[in-house]
């Protein structure tokens, strides 16, 4: 089967769209999905900074969602031919943590999502000429046409919604919702603060006011922090004297809760600082230098953690945040901004500019 995808040849270059070629029908338990949108992630983009751990050439992509057009059948598909589909992140489904309803906390969570898929698995796709691509990011490989992927991966949802805007629902929304409402259980009246207003720290926002949360975010850029404000949090510069005073008194003596979606020390230390007695930080982003802390920052009962995939299993939290955004109150989608598959590149120059909060490719139709 021949179709479109954005292909990463070089971690230094840009992506080049091409005809790829997928050699292999739907096995047992996957399934094979027209991709109506997928949304851009920064973790697709910290493959040019992976070191070489992610291999190349692949075709990323991993907030996905379309249509189901072949299934390979099995116990473990839930979902049929013409069902709608948003794609989450793989997991094994029969380790200890999957089978304990942590999916994101895999045996398997790296080898399957992080750095191309199983190395026994033969080619499944490959370019043009015949040369194997990476073919399981995140178990997607959404930035293409089509996308073979494990059933457990998907999601049915109302094939009334506009499905090309909810890719971002499987990962980067997951993220930050799941991490107020699941790994804090943010109830109303509870504080919080999130450090970084981009599309992990604005869904947390949005969560937490639907939730009754009160909420400061914390970023460098006036125009974020007016979004943050708009989706009903205080907006707080990151760089004043004093930051951590100045949350303390925003928050009535200090959060209890905080996300950090930037992996600055600093500001992960000045969080800490802002914490009331037993609060908790949360860490989303991957920590590229070490994090020495301040004496202190960890007394009287506070904590911190790292969160993978806000805590989520997807066919549990995805539907709840569809049913809040129906009802107003987690806009996702007046983040997004989309781009034709072959803008792939502008897409990218966009995000890392600042100048989109969260791109989704239209594989099959030209963005607005």
């Amino acid at each position: 089967m021949r179709f479109r995808a954005a292909v990463l040849r070089s971690y230094e270059e840009p992506f080049t769209v091409e005809e790829v070629v997928l050699r292999t029908e739907p096995a047992v338990g996957e399934i094979l999905v027209e991709i109506a949108g997928t949304g851009m992630c920064r973790t697709d983009l910290a493959v040019r900074r992976s070191a070489g751990r992610s291999p190349l050439p692949a075709v990323l992509g991993h907030e996905g969602a379309g249509v189901v057009v072949r299934t390979g059948g099995g116990p473990d598909t839930a979902v049929g031919v013409g069902d709608h589909v948003v794609l989450s992140f793989d997991s094994c489904g029969h380790c200890r943590n999957c089978r304990g309803a942590a999916p994101a906390y895999c045996d398997s969570f790296a080898s399957l999502n992080l750095f191309g898929g199983r190395k026994e698995e033969p080619a499944r796709l490959t370019d043009a000429a015949g040369g194997a691509l990476a073919p399981r990011w995140f178990g997607q490989s959404s930035f293409a046409e089509y996308a073979l992927v494990p059933a457990r991966n998907a999601v049915r949802v109302d094939p009334s919604l506009p499905l090309e805007l909810l890719g971002p629902l499987g990962c980067g929304a997951l993220t930050g919702a799941g991490a107020v409402l699941n790994t804090f259980g943010a109830a109303p009246g509870d504080t919080l603060v999130v450090l970084g207003a981009g599309a992990v720290g604005l869904t947390a926002v949005m969560a937490a006011t639907a939730a009754g949360v009160v909420t400061v975010a914390v970023d460098r850029h006036p125009e974020r922090l007016a979004t943050a404000e708009r989706f009903g949090a205080t907006p707080l510069p990151a760089s004043p004297p004093d930051l951590p005073g100045r949350i303390r008194r925003l928050t009535g003596g200090g959060a209890q809760y905080a996300l950090d979606t930037t992996a600055s020390p600093q500001l992960i230390n000045k969080a800490l600082q802002a914490l009331r007695p037993t609060g908790s930080l949360g860490l989303v982003a991957r920590l590229h230098t070490p994090l020495p802390l301040e004496p202190g920052t960890l007394d009287r009962g506070r904590s911190i953690r790292h969160i993978c995939e806000g805590d989520a299993v997807p066919a549990v939290l995805i539907p709840r945040l569809i049913q809040l955004w129906q009802a107003g109150r987690f806009p996702f989608d007046q983040l997004i901004r989309t781009y034709p598959l072959a803008a792939v590149n502008e897409a990218e120059r966009d995000c890392d500019a600042g100048r989109v909060v969260k791109p989704v490719l239209l594989p099959r139709r030209t963005g607005r």
